[in-house]
């Protein structure tokens, strides 16, 4: 595991409410973005970043998969703990535990 992009992943869940590192074409990454655009989290800082399009993006993948055990995306980051992928987070949405997350 590269320090430097441990470093960057830590910043990033430390300093936003919610991270998402997705990839654009995917689409239980899309599914997870819309559910972040609701009216009800336009308050919330949520952070994006799409990995296909960053430069370390296979080894921002890669360590995010070391730190938590899932290595596909969505990887969605809540109050600087891994929440899941798309189908955790919008099974926290329609039980009413992501609003408490927040």
């Amino acid at each position: 595991m590269d320090a430097t992009t441990k470093k960057f992943i830590d910043d990033e869940i430390s300093q936003h409410q919610v991270v998402i590192f997705s990839k654009s074409y995917c689409p239980y990454c899309v599914d997870t973005k819309k559910l972040f655009q609701k009216k009800e989290f336009k308050e919330v800082d949520v952070v994006i970043h799409e990995l296909e399009k960053m430069k370390n993006g296979a080894a921002i993948q890669s360590t995010l998969g070391s730190m938590s055990g899932q290595r596909t995306v969505p990887s969605v980051w809540i109050g600087g703990k891994f929440i899941g992928g798309n189908s955790e987070t919008q099974a926290a949405y329609k039980n009413g535990k992501l609003s408490s997350m927040l």
